[in-house]
């Protein structure tokens, strides 16, 4: 066999796992590499508290809820106004996919959230051995 010859096999060999290659990525799910993210949308006043738009991701069988913290900005130490919310584990839909979801915040005895407010959200997984992952923050005005 000449060196041109096997130069040609090789390059062929080369070629052909390359589009194997290419084809198990093109058909292996787009999803699967971005699961456990999460994204935060729209901000809103909802009376009495917040409700905050996520989009999430997570693995087939997880344990965990998705949570949404928010804190008033501005505010003084004594007057400070926070509000959280949960989705619990059962309620997410885990298949590598992404998801909207809708948080609805709860305020904490004597917070109180106006139209105006700058608030800082904070979402994140939290599983059942208490750690907190894949946490985001945003500002946002109300």
């Amino acid at each position: 066999m000449t060196s041109s010859r096997f130069a040609r096999r090789l390059a062929g060999a080369a070629a052909a796992a390359l589009v194997i290659g290419a084809g198990a990525l093109a058909t292996a799910p787009s999803a699967a590499a971005k699961a456990n993210l999460l994204s935060i949308g729209k901000v809103a006043l909802q009376e009495p508290g917040l409700q905050v738009d996520v989009t999430y991701s997570c693995d087939p069988g997880m344990n965990h809820q998705l949570v949404a913290n928010a804190a008033k900005l501005g505010t003084s130490a004594h007057d400070e106004s926070v509000a959280a919310g949960t989705i619990k584990n059962g309620k997410l839909v885990c298949d590598y996919n992404s998801h909207a979801a809708r948080v609805s915040l709860r305020p904490a005895a004597g917070s109180h959230f106006a139209k105006g407010d700058r608030v800082k959200v904070t979402v994140f997984y939290f599983d059942e051995d208490g750690f907190s992952y894949a946490r985001q923050e945003a500002v946002a005005a109300l």
